[in-house]
């Protein structure tokens, strides 16, 4: 018995194909009938795909017929399916399927305004030379306390309420650590910034989060001087805050830098009230000699300001946990 000829197949699916299309009811059922005939590796296919073992002569002709079939398919095929889609919608309580109706348009995203405080922080000091690194967030007790001069028995531990991990290490408490990484790898003159997350053991609160962001800021040169830390934090005010903005030094403590200064800025919309946004000073000659640098032929400045305080003042929000909630009225703002 001899097996059919190509037209012989065609003639075959011309006649079963269109009448198997008008017993399917269900997407299911459409996308069977799509793979048999239709499918890469259906009828259709296989013939298209035989053409080369038969005679030349009738090449032409199953070819055009073949190609003929496939529209005539297809169209059909594209017909029932948009039937079933309408009848289906219907058959589950939801509304006819109207193709008239425009398609819906998914909402854009927005960067978080955690990231646009920050990047904002980093493309300021960077357009000012300073180069941005990172550093690990799991610590040892040396680079976390120790190389920044808070040994083991300083009252200064008590501003840092420690995660301490079961190994010994702890979660960083500030992004400080990573200056001194770089300083024991690079040799200076340096101007680096490090931004990053930063853990404390803190009740969130209004104002508080055990997990918050810092950006801390180092310059090791020969003439480092408090002058030039004062007009690099009054430029990054002015850019972030606007030109208009007034500032002032006030005298504090930190180990790692003498002499020390907290900078403060006033907000008219708040009575013209001095609020403080960040930390600073001339590094401490001790943190030098941690990482080997030569105390007689180097100094320099650091500065630490939080992400979260600048955001909030910047943009207007008087709770810090709404940076974390992921509420979405709160968001789509940004």
């Amino acid at each position: 018995m001899s097996l059919p000829s190509p037209l012989e197949l065609l003639d075959q699916l011309e006649s079963e194909a269109p009448a198997e299309l008008e017993d399917c009811t269900s997407p299911e059922e459409l996308e069977d009938y799509r793979v048999k005939y239709l499918g890469r590796s259906g009828m259709l296919r296989q013939i298209l795909s035989s053409i080369g073992e038969i005679p030349s002569e009738q090449r032409p002709q199953v070819g055009k017929r073949a190609n003929a079939l496939k529209q005539k398919l297809s169209k059909k095929f594209e017909q029932k399916q948009g039937k079933v889609s309408s009848s289906s919608g219907s058959e589950e309580g939801a509304p006819p399927f109207d193709p008239t109706l425009p398609g819906r348009v998914n909402s854009r995203g927005s960067k978080h305004p955690l990231n646009l405080a920050l990047e904002r922080i980093v493309e300021i000091f960077e357009r000012m030379g300073y180069t941005t690194v990172e550093g690990p967030e799991i610590e040892t007790d040396f680079y976390n306390f120790e190389a920044l001069n808070i040994p083991a028995d300083h009252p200064a531990r008590d501003m840092h309420d420690t995660l301490y991990l079961e190994d010994g290490r702890l979660l960083r408490t500030h992004t400080s650590p990573v200056q001194v990484h770089v300083m024991e790898a690079e040799k200076p003159p340096l101007q680096i910034i490090a931004p990053g997350r930063t853990f404390r053991r803190d009740a969130a609160d209004m104002s508080h989060s055990p997990v918050f962001h810092q950006v801390e800021g180092l310059w090791v040169d020969r003439q480092a001087t408090f002058a030039d830390l004062k007009g690099t934090l009054e430029l990054f005010v002015h850019r972030f805050f606007g030109p208009e903005t007034r500032l002032r030094f006030r005298p504090s403590y930190f180990p790692f830098t003498e002499p020390s200064a907290e900078v403060d800025i006033q907000f008219e919309e708040a009575g013209g009230e001095w609020l403080e946004i960040l930390g600073a000073g001339m590094v401490d000659p001790e943190v030098f000699k941690a990482v080997g640098y030569d105390t007689d032929r180097w100094q320099g400045f650091a500065f630490g300001m939080g992400v979260e305080r600048l955001a909030m003042l910047k943009y207007g929000i008087d709770n810090l946990q709404l940076f974390y909630e992921n509420d979405l009225r709160f968001l789509n703002q940004f």
